[in-house]
């Protein structure tokens, strides 16, 4: 399991006062990308010339508001893993509360042809040692 923490700033929110749904994925994947750079690898996700890791589903769920000022645990799982795919489940929690979940699928394809394709052996195993 990953975790990181974020704060919840004024311009995350919405007139409410809570958090603009579409923030959360944006606080999910800052935390996917903190995650892979703590793998400490040599591949670099975002630059690769061979593969990328496209997101082919994503969900959300609220269960209590995230508010302007909150600091802002998130836990990544990895909850499945293939050879070419895998699941990450994301836990947003204040003070050990859930606040939200979200749920991404990732595939990895071929740059250049855009198939799907067998993830590097390195990612594979960095994200075994991820999975619950």
């Amino acid at each position: 399991m990953f975790n990181t923490q974020i704060r919840v700033n004024f311009y995350d929110c919405d007139p409410a006062g809570i958090l603009f749904f579409a923030n959360l994925f944006k606080f999910a994947h800052t935390a996917y990308e903190q995650m892979l750079e703590n793998f400490d690898m040599k591949i670099n996700f975002f630059d690769d010339d061979k593969f990328v890791l496209p997101i082919l589903s994503a969900d959300s769920k609220f269960n209590k508001p995230i508010k302007t000022g909150d600091n802002i645990e998130i836990s990544i799982s990895v909850t499945v893993l293939k050879k070419s795919s895998f699941e990450l489940r994301y836990l947003f929690t204040k003070k050990e509360e859930l606040l939200a979940e979200v749920k991404t699928v990732h595939v990895c394809a071929d740059k250049m042809k855009f198939s799907k394709t067998e993830m590097p052996a390195e990612l594979y195993y960095a994200l075994e040692a991820n999975q619950n």
